[in-house]
């Protein structure tokens, strides 16, 4: 039966304001203007996971950011959290507390477990969906509007924009990101395309859970094939600098390794790394291969009771750590008489790669003890 005007439930509504101030306006016009410049909107790929805490206020507030990519990486991290919430109740001297955070964290190793109430708060595996815009021209890049504050090899320290992010239907959203949020709200998988139960769950899921809230963007890099554009790794960035600096990796330490590349075959690729930190921009070629960083949507899909949880179509290969150790053990993989403090013997091809994964390593510090050092003799010529 049709919900008509004031009963309408909070999650099914999407509230539009104006923009709080001249960056957010500008960052509007973007967003439309994208629209007409990159209008097909397409899978970017499998959802993430993250975990979300519910809020007395009302919502669910994020904990631990989207970035597992199976529900099993998330729920890792809802472990994580409870044993943190047992130091703090350690802390300030409630050792009842530590002790109910302590059985949830263990509870979290053994069992697939994808919401949990502790100390009278529910936590939740959450899920997002990964989107990008597309035309033409290909992919979408990032916008002038996002955020990229950090130097290139500096990324990874950049802030989490999503830290704190508050899931409530009540919190109003420009314009443009409400007609997105339309557009994706009412795209189901297609018949054909995918296997189906993932096509049931997401017919299903248009119905459980339809309403929802945009995450900030994440962005990725993809490479141009004969068939088109695809995703160079599964990883996302807060930051287009932070996917600039995954590409760099891969060209000075991924790409080498797979290819079994002698120090002068690797030169094109380090050369063109370095032009890129050299000269940041959204596209980079190298011996006839186009990359490009790419801007990435994330839909949180809301029903009556919060954000949506995995799906049973999601995949989700591993089972908690403590089965995992159990199935090892039974299946001859390891034995409980190791030592664990005992080294690791690296075969010659993982040798090589994690030889060039130091190399790089240690030439990223060289660059920021240069950057560091110049800063501080300016600091010193100013004064």
């Amino acid at each position: 039966m049709a919900e008509l005007g004031e009963n309408v439930p909070a999650y099914r509504t999407i509230r539009v304001s104006g923009p709080d101030g001249p960056v957010e306006a500008v960052a509007d016009v973007e967003a439309w203007q994208a629209r007409e410049r990159y209008p097909d909107i397409l899978s970017a790929g499998g959802p993430l996971f993250g975990v979300i805490r519910e809020r007395e206020a009302g919502g669910w507030v994020l904990v631990s950011s989207f970035s597992g990519l199976a529900p099993q990486d998330a729920r890792d991290s809802m472990g994580s959290q409870f044993r943190m919430r047992a130091q703090e109740a350690e802390k300030a001297g409630d050792l009842e507390g530590k002790a109910e955070c302590m059985r949830a964290a263990e509870r979290m190793e053994w069992e697939t477990l994808d919401e949990l109430a502790v100390l009278g708060v529910r936590y939740r595996v959450a899920r997002a969906e990964c989107f990008v815009r597309s035309g033409p021209e290909g992919p979408e890049p990032p916008r002038p509007t996002d955020p990229d504050p950090m130097e290139p090899g500096e990324a990874y320290r950049a802030p989490d924009p999503t830290a704190g992010f508050v899931f409530d239907p009540v919190i109003a959203t420009g314009m443009s990101e409400g007609i997105l949020k339309v557009e994706l709200l009412s795209m189901v998988r297609k018949a054909g395309t995918v296997p189906d139960d993932v096509l049931e769950d997401s017919r299903r899921a248009a119905y459980t859970h339809p309403g929802g809230m945009m995450l900030p963007a994440t962005f990725m890099t993809a490479e141009k094939d004969r068939r088109g554009w695809r995703p160079d790794s599964s990883a996302t960035s807060t930051t287009p600098q932070g996917a600039r600096d995954t590409l760099t990796m891969g060209l000075r330490v991924m790409i080498p390794w797979q290819l079994g590349l002698d120090p002068q075959e690797r030169v094109p690729y380090s050369e063109a790394a370095d032009r890129f930190d050299e000269e940041p921009a959204d596209e980079l070629e190298v011996e006839g291969r186009l990359f490009r960083v790419v801007r990435i949507e994330r839909l949180v899909r809301l029903g009556p009771d919060g954000p949506e949880g995995p799906r049973p179509s999601d995949h989700d290969p591993q089972p908690p750590v403590m089965v995992q150790h159990q199935q090892q053990l039974a299946a001859g993989l390891i034995s409980e008489d190791e030592d664990e403090n005992a080294p690791i013997e690296l075969d010659e091809n993982t040798q090589r790669l994690a030889t060039l994964f130091h190399e790089n390593e240690a030439r990223r510090l060289a660059v920021r003890e240069r950057r560091e050092s110049s800063g501080r003799s300016s600091d010193s010529r100013d004064a």
